[in-house]
C-alpha cells in the first residue's frame, strides 16, 4: 500500500531530485559541452540542442545501471529494517544536501562534481541513520565508497592518458607535416572510425539492461562495434572526404553544406576561377572583435601559419613575454582597478544584448528603462515598476545564457591578472591552420554527442537513484522495493531537467572551463571528448559512478600538456578545481548527516 501519510516527503524529495538534476545540467553537463563550444566546432545554441537529445537518449536507454550503485551500494537495504518511511526521509535529506551545495557552487561559478556531492551526502545520511558501521566504506564488489572514491584519483589520470594518446596520434599523422591539409582530409575516415567505434561501444557494450546487449558474447560485441565504426568510416570516405576536399583543398566557396550528399560527384566539380581562400570558419579562440582583450590568435590559413612559423622558428606567437609584461605594466598604470574593468566588460555585453531584436533585447531594454524608484519595495510606484520588470527578468533568466559570450569570458580581460595568465597560456600553445581544424570539427560533433550520451548514461544515476528509492518506498510501502528497476518516466523527467539546467544556467560554469584551462581547437577538442567518453564508459561498465566533469577536465590537461610545456596549462584553475572537488566530500557529507540527524532525532509529541 502507498504511504499516503508520507506524501509530503515524496513531494519534497521530488523537488530536490529535480533541483539536483537541474544543477547537474548547469554544472557537470556544462563542463562536458564546454570543450565543444570552446573549440568553436559548434555554437552554444547547437550544444543545447545536441545536449538535450543525447542526454535523454543516454539516460533512458542505459542510465539505470549506475543508479543501482547509489540506490543500494552505499547504504545496504537491510539497514533500514523494513522501515520505508525512514528510507524515504534518508534519501530526501541526501538530495537536499547535495542539490543545495551544488546550487551554491553553480551560482558562484565553482565547478564541482554532482556525482561525488550526492555520494558524499548519501554516506553522511547513512552515518546519521544507521551508524558508521552500516555504511559500505570498503570496496563492496565495486559498489562501496572505497571503489567510488577511487575514481576520484583514477578517472582524471586515465582520461588524460587516453586523450593525450589520441591527440598525439593526430599530431604525428597530420600536424607535423609540411603540408598538413591533405593529410587531415584524407586520413579523416580513420578518425571517424575511432569516434564511431567509441560511440557504438557506448550503446552496444554498455547496452540497456532491458535489451541485454551487454550480456552478448565478446565476439558479437566486437563485430557489431567494429562493423558500425567501419561503416561510419566508409561513409566518411564516400561523402565527407569529397565534400571537405572541395571546400578546403579546392577552396570552392560555392559548395553548400547539403552538397555532401553528392559524394564522389564533388571530385569532378569545377573550381571557381576567383577563389583565393577557403570559405571556412575561423577557429581562433580570440576573434577580431575581441582584439582589446588578448592578441594571441590562430593563423587563418596555411599561408599565414607558415609565415608565422618562419618568423618565430616554431610556435606562432604574436609577441614575446617581455613585451607583454611592458604592455601590461603600462596598461595597469592608466586603467581602472580590477572591479571597474570587470564591470566595464559586463556593461559592454549588456549594451550589445540591448541592441538585439527579439525577446532578450526587449527584456534588457525593459530593465534598463524601468529602474526601481526611491523608497522601499512596497511603495506604490515601485510595485508598478515591478509589474514591468518581473516579466523581463523571467525572459532574461531563460535566454541570457543563449547569448552569453563564452569565449570572451574564458579569455579574460586585458589588464587583469586573469587576462595576463591566459595570454601566457595561449602563447605557449601551437596554433594550427583553420583548414586542418575544420576537418576535425566534424569529428568533434560526433565525439561531443558520444560524450553527451555517455554523460546521460552515467550521471543520470545521481538524481534518479535516490528519487527512485523515495518513489518505490512511497508507492509500495516497502523498503525492499528499492531494488526494483528504475521506471523509464523517471529517467525521462530528470534527463529533461538536466537539459533545462544546461540551457538556462550552464554558461555560468562554462565560462570558467574550456579555454580557461588550456587553448582549445577542434583537433584538441575531439581528442579530449573521446578520451573522456572512453573513461566514463569504462567506469560505468563496472557500475562505478564517476564524474564526467573530472574525466573531461583530466583529458583537457592531458591534451594541454601535449604542447610540450607546463606553461600551456592554467594550473591555477586546475588547482581550484581540485580544491572544490575535495571540499565537496566533507561539506556535502556533513550537510546530509546534519539534516538527517536533526529530523530523525527531533523532539515531538507522543
Amino acid at each position: 500500500m502507498a504511504l499516503d501519510q508520507y506524501t509530503y516527503v515524496f513531494v519534497i524529495g521530488t523537488m530536490f531530485a529535480m533541483l539536483d538534476a537541474y544543477n547537474n545540467g548547469a554544472n557537470d553537463v556544462a563542463n562536458a559541452w564546454a570543450t565543444s563550444v570552446s573549440s568553436r566546432s559548434i555554437s552554444y545554441r547547437q550544444a543545447m540542442i545536441f545536449g538535450t537529445i543525447f542526454e535523454m537518449l543516454g539516460a533512458i536507454t542505459v542510465g539505470a545501471r549506475t543508479a543501482e550503485t547509489i540506490k543500494n551500494g552505499i547504504i545496504p537495504n537491510s539497514a533500514f529494517h523494513g522501515n520505508a518511511g525512514v528510507q524515504m526521509l534518508a534519501f530526501t535529506c541526501a538530495l537536499a544536501a547535495a542539490s543545495s551545495w551544488v546550487m551554491w557552487c553553480s551560482r558562484n561559478s565553482a565547478h564541482v562534481s554532482s556525482t561525488y556531492s550526492l555520494i558524499s551526502a548519501v554516506a553522511g545520511v547513512g552515518v546519521a541513520t544507521v551508524g558508521a558501521s552500516q555504511v559500505q566504506w570498503g570496496w563492496n564488489n565495486g559498489k562501496g565508497l572505497g571503489a567510488i572514491f577511487a575514481g576520484l584519483g583514477m578517472a582524471p589520470v586515465i582520461s588524460a592518458g587516453f586523450a593525450a594518446s589520441i591527440f598525439m596520434l593526430i599530431k604525428l599523422v597530420v600536424h607535423i607535416r609540411k603540408n598538413p591539409v591533405p593529410w587531415a582530409v584524407y586520413t579523416s575516415p580513420f578518425f571517424f572510425l575511432i569516434a564511431g567505434t567509441i560511440c557504438t561501444l557506448s550503446i552496444v557494450y554498455k547496452g540497456s539492461p532491458k535489451l541485454g546487449l551487454n550480456k552478448k558474447p565478446a565476439w558479437y560485441v566486437a563485430a557489431v562495434t567494429m562493423g558500425t565504426g567501419g561503416g561510419v568510416a566508409v561513409l566518411a570516405a564516400i561523402f565527407f572526404v569529397p565534400f571537405v576536399q572541395a571546400k578546403v583543398i579546392k577552396k570552392d566557396y560555392t559548395v553548400k553544406w547539403w552538397m555532401f550528399i553528392l559524394g564522389p560527384l564533388l571530385l569532378k566539380r569545377p573550381t571557381p576561377a576567383d577563389t583565393d581562400r577557403a570559405n571556412i570558419p575561423n577557429y581562433a579562440v580570440i576573434q577580431e572583435e575581441q582584439g582589446e582583450l588578448l592578441s594571441i590568435q590562430s593563423p587563418e590559413s596555411v599561408g599565414e601559419y607558415d609565415a608565422k612559423k618562419t618568423e618565430t622558428g616554431d610556435v606562432p606567437i604574436t609577441s614575446s613575454g617581455e613585451e607583454n609584461e611592458k604592455k601590461l605594466a603600462a596598461f595597469e598604470t592608466t586603467q581602472s582597478n580590477y572591479k571597474e574593468l570587470m564591470a566595464q566588460g559586463e556593461r559592454k555585453l549588456h549594451l550589445k544584448l540591448m541592441k538585439k531584436r527579439g525577446p532578450l533585447g526587449w527584456a534588457m531594454r525593459s530593465l534598463r528603462d524601468n529602474p526601481m524608484g526611491a523608497g522601499q519595495l512596497y511603495e506604490l510606484h515601485n510595485i508598478k515598476i515591478l509589474a514591468k520588470r518581473i516579466p523581463a527578468m523571467i525572459v532574461c533568466g531563460a535566454l541570457y545564457g543563449l547569448h552569453y559570450d563564452i569565449h570572451a569570458a574564458q579569455t579574460g580581460i586585458a589588464g587583469t591578472p586573469e587576462g595576463e595568465r591566459m595570454q601566457r597560456v595561449y602563447a605557449n600553445a601551437e596554433k594550427y591552420p583553420n583548414e586542418v581544424e575544420h576537418t576535425y570539427s566534424f569529428v568533434q560533433i560526433l565525439t561531443a554527442c558520444t560524450a553527451s550520451f555517455a554523460h546521460g548514461a552515467n550521471d543520470i544515476g545521481n538524481s534518479v537513484g535516490p528519487w527512485a528509492v523515495i518513489y518505490s518506498a512511497w508507492s509500495t510501502g516497502s523498503a525492499a522495493a528499492s531494488k526494483a528497476p528504475v521506471p523509464v518516466w523517471q529517467l525521462a523527467v530528470l534527463s529533461a531537467t538536466i537539459s533545462l539546467g544546461l540551457v538556462t544556467y550552464g554558461y555560468n560554469i562554462m565560462k570558467v572551463m574550456g579555454n580557461k584551462i588550456t587553448y582549445h581547437s577542434p583537433s584538441r577538442g575531439c581528442s579530449m571528448e573521446m578520451g573522456a567518453a572512453v573513461t566514463v564508459l569504462l567506469f560505468s561498465q563496472f557500475s562505478l559512478p564517476v564524474s564526467t566533469s573530472m574525466c573531461i577536465t583530466g583529458a583537457t590537461v592531458g591534451v594541454g600538456l601535449c604542447n610540450g610545456t607546463l606553461k600551456a596549462v592554467n594550473f591555477q584553475r586546475v588547482g581550484l578545481l581540485l580544491l572544490s572537488w575535495i571540499a565537496t566530500i566533507p561539506i556535502a557529507g556533513t550537510l546530509g548527516g546534519v539534516l538527517m540527524g536533526l529530523f530523525i532525532n527531533a523532539p515531538h509529541f507522543a
